[in-house]
């Protein structure tokens, strides 16, 4: 659930579209890299993957690999489409809707509308980065990242001043967020079908949705 959700192919290709040539090689040579660097994760493991590996899957130097990413891990958390999606669904909630019934509602959306499966989405993170140290060490970093960036947009809507209760308001959000990749969520789904699965999470995202605010 972490890594990227593609957009539609039509919407890819309109964007494309409208940069210059040599943006739209720069693009393309990105979405080449962390293509292969996911699908060499998922197969075999975070830590059983080197660079050069990843270069090679992408018909790029690992010279200009570096010119994209600084390091493998920034391979893994460089798209920042689940922040956002949260940010927009707190900011533009209607009102009388709490920030966790927003953002409950925005990944159901999500996860019904395709972009994102449930099993293979939690089977392909826990394959490709669950066993890493490293990466869980950098995961843990982008959750308190997710929690400045949500504590503030919780801030600008009250007083705007410091409050410890926007913050604590932000780690709540977090933990839906943190829940979706857990081992218990994982175990819970292990033997339901997909439409099950989907069903499960679904239900539970909206029940949770209703009790944090």
């Amino acid at each position: 659930m972490t890594g990227p959700v593609p957009d539609t192919a039509a919407t890819v290709t309109a964007d494309l579209a409208a940069l210059p040539l040599r943006d739209r090689k720069r693009v393309l040579t990105r979405q080449s890299i962390l293509a292969a660097a996911e699908r060499l994760f998922e197969e075999r493991g975070f830590d059983n993957v080197t660079v050069a590996e990843i270069a090679d899957a992408a018909n790029v130097s690992v010279k200009t690999l570096f010119v994209y990413f600084r390091s493998k891990e920034d391979l893994v958390f460089t798209d920042t489409w689940l922040l956002d999606l949260c940010l927009d669904a707190i900011r533009n909630r209607p009102d009388g809707t709490s920030p966790g019934e927003a953002i409950t509602r925005a990944l159901v959306a999500l996860l019904r509308d395709g972009k994102q499966t449930v099993s293979d989405g939690i089977e392909g993170f826990h394959r490709g980065y669950g066993d890493s140290a490293a990466l869980h060490s950098r995961l843990l970093r982008m959750w308190e990242q997710y929690e400045d960036a949500i504590t503030a947009v919780l801030t600008a809507e009250a007083s705007g001043e410091p409050d410890p209760a926007a913050r604590l308001q932000a780690i709540r959000l977090i933990g839906i967020l943190r829940t979706l990749t857990s081992p218990e969520l994982r175990i819970a789904i292990a033997d339901l079908a997909p439409d099950e699965s989907l069903a499960y999470v679904c239900d539970w995202l909206l029940a949770v949705g209703r009790i944090i605010d």
